[in-house]
This record gives C-alpha cells, structure tokens and sequence, in this order.
C-alpha cells in the first residue's frame, strides 16, 4: 500500500493530537490559509517550513522529508514542458535538491497565475459589460464637460440664468465624471484582486471548505465575506445554501447512524431518506473527518465542485481523465455507476468508484434538460482483489502509453 502524501498525513496527525489548523500554523510560523494547502498537497513545502511543522506535530522529520519526494517529483513532471525536460530524473532532482525544487514549482505557480490573470483580463476587457458601461458613462461625462465649459469660456457676455443653467450643468456633469471614474477604478481594483491571486474562484471555495473541513453548512457570513473574490463569495454562499438544504434533507443525527447501519451506499440513504442520490453523496463527502472524495460536474463535464482524497489526483487545469466514471454516468442519466479503479503511477491506490447523474427541467417540460453528475470517490475498498480500472489525472501527465482514450500526448513519455 502506498504511503500517503506528505500533506494528508500533516493533517492525519494534526486531527489526531486534536488540533486546529489555526493553532498548528501559529505554533509553525505559517498562516492557517497556507497550512491549509500543505495539507491538502496543492502546496511543495521547503526544508524550513517541514522541519517547524515537524516539531510542531511531534513527527519524525527524516521520515517526512522522504515522504516529501514522491508528490514532488509529481508536481515537477506536471510542470515540466513536453520538450526538453530530462523527466525521469525529476526524483533525483526532488530528493537531492529539494530547495531548487520548490522554487521551480512556486516559480510555475507564478507563471500559471499571471497567465490566467492576463487572460482574464482580457476576457473582461473584451465582454465585459460593466467595464463598457462605465467607460461609456466617463466619456460621456468629459465631453459634457468639455462642451459646457467651452461655452462659459467663449461666452463672456452670456445671461445671468443661461450662465447659472450652464454651471449647474457643469456641476452635474462633474459629479458624473467622478462617479464613473469611480467605478472604473473600483472595477480594475477588484479585477486585480480577483485574478492575481494563486488560485481561481473555484479553488478558493474549495480551499475555505477544506478549512471547514467540508462542513459547509456550519459557515458564517463572516467567512464567505474574507474571501478575496466577488465570484469565490458568489459560489461559497451558493455551496452554504446547498449544504444546509441536504443537512436539512438529512439531519447530522439520523443521517449518522443511517451511514453506520447501511454504509456509503447513496441509493439505500437517497432511500431512506426519501430524497434523491445527489443530496446523500454530497452528505457522505462532505463531513468532517470524512476519507471520501467528491467530484461534481455540469452537463458540459466541467467539475464544478472538487473535494479530494489522497491517492487520487484532480487536475487544477485542463480537461480530466475520460475513462472517470463520473462522464459515463453523465452520459446515462438517472442510472448508478460503479466501477473500481486504480490510479497509474508510482504508488497507484485502489478505490471504489460510485456514479450517478440526476437530471433537472428548470424551465419546464419544453425547457432544456440540465444535467449534474457527482462521482464518490471511495478508497482503499476492502476485497479488490484484482487490479481495476486504470484511469489518471489527466492525458498530460498520464504514464498509459496505450490508453484508447487518449486526446494528448503525455509529458511522461
């Protein structure tokens, strides 16, 4: 059985001891946001960093910095390009060098970032309408402006009520002016805070849920007002309502023991319940301490909501992995998949895979038919004896040579 990746087992331990996140990255000298990211692998710790945590958590430091080399030698192969990089020696360079390491992944964090910032940008300069909207109020604004003072300046004879007219024309239009440039400003401020950061709106709901631990329900306003993105607020208080519509569907107490007495099975809670399977899969996940990984996507395959688990990659870029479950159950609504499956690589894990798409008619018999698919992920599933199905992260990074549904080549080689 493979060992766990570096970050889940910060977290095992700092669980274990009864800790919070909080308390931890004080005692480290981090910030619980980016101790959250280490323990959730999306983040490459240096020697430093992993010697504080170490002390912290009472752990045995040797063995974590070996425990370090593998997810590292993965994220430097993700990042490396198709041409030109020696990838088999992407260990060497994580076990020898982990300092150099890391700096190369933050550096193609870096250039990640600016790359969806810059692309954003040019997204909301080219079709966004509030930005036209105040462009159009500002110009508007200075040729009024322009036009009245021009008159008051070659008009020195002009009336005494035309005069008071035209100044509080001017003053008017003024007040325009400032408004809009206002706006203007204020849209390109929070167009930089939005996109600059290091993640997207959907990781940066994702990372305050892991905070939670994926008790959505429990979150304040408070917390969903800190995040840094209109959008990522937008999404957070539209995950909240939902988690609060299937904890009421499913209260914590009855839909505990229902889980002990008939297991992480969606159809028999869905039933129990009387609800549907959608609503008891993101209740298996999405609780705290769960091992249970989720992924939910829309109709066009795009996940929407991703919450992971050790063992099984989730692309942060990019289309994922074809052969998931998750796009044969999105193609067959209403109809539960189940599948086991091992993921490729060093230290491949087993898991028990469980699918389902539910189908929706927002707009009626005669409106579209709106699709959402989730897949459980369930690992390390007791009996899977025989290998299951082989599936990656992605086409980029996967080691299948020969996979019949592959649409890139493979970094890897």
């Amino acid at each position: 059985m493979a060992r766990a990746l570096l970050g889940t087992r910060l977290r095992e331990r700092r669980v274990g001891l009864g800790l919070k996140q909080a308390e931890v990255a004080g005692a480290a000298g981090l910030s619980p946001a980016y101790l959250n990211l280490i323990e959730h692998n999306r983040r490459v710790l240096g020697p430093q960093k992993l010697a504080r945590l170490a002390e912290v958590l009472g752990l045995d430091l040797a063995d974590l910095a070996e425990d370090a080399v593998a997810p590292l030698a993965e994220a430097l192969r993700a990042a490396a390009g198709a041409e030109g990089a020696d990838l088999e020696r992407a260990e060497d360079l994580a076990r020898g060098f982990p300092g150099w390491a890391g700096l190369i992944l933050r550096q193609q964090g870096r250039i990640e970032a600016l790359a969806r910032t810059v692309e954003a940008l040019n997204d909301r300069l080219s079709h966004d309408p509030h930005l036209s909207a105040s462009l159009h109020e500002v110009l508007t604004a200075v040729a009024s402006v322009r036009s009245t003072a021009g008159i008051l300046a070659e008009t020195p004879d002009l009336e005494a009520d035309w005069r008071e007219k035209f100044l509080r024309n001017l003053h008017q239009d003024s007040e325009r002016l400032a408004k809009g440039a206002e706006a203007l400003v204020e849209w390109l401020d929070s167009a930089g805070e939005t996109e600059a950061g290091p993640i997207s709106p959907q990781e940066e709901v994702e990372a305050w849920a892991a905070g939670l631990d994926w008790a959505l329900a429990a979150a304040d306003d408070a917390g969903i007002a800190a995040l840094a993105s209109g959008a990522a607020r937008a999404l957070a208080a539209d995950w909240r309502a939902q988690a609060r519509a299937d904890a009421a569907a499913l209260p914590d107490a009855a839909f505990a023991e229902a889980l002990a007495r008939l297991g992480p099975d969606p159809a028999r809670l869905a039933q129990s319940f009387g609800c549907g399977l959608l609503p008891a899969m993101r209740r298996i996940a999405m609780r705290g301490a769960s091992a249970v990984g989720l992924i939910i996507c829309d109709a066009s395959g795009t996940p929407v909501f991703r919450k992971p688990v050790a063992g099984f990659a989730l692309p942060r870029f990019g289309a994922a992995c074809p052969l998931w479950p998750l796009f044969t159950a999105l193609a067959r609504p209403m109809q539960p998949v189940e599948t086991r499956l091992e993921t490729l690589g060093a230290g491949g894990r087993r898991f028990l895979v469980r699918a389902f798409c539910e189908v929706r008619l927002a707009e009626g018999f005669s409106g579209p038919e709106l699709r959402q698919a989730a897949m459980l992920i369930l690992p390390d599933a007791p009996g899977l004896a025989a290998p299951g199905l082989q599936v990656g992260a992605s086409c980029r990074i996967c080691p299948r040579a020969a996979c019949p549904a592959r649409r890139e080549p493979s970094i890897l080689g």
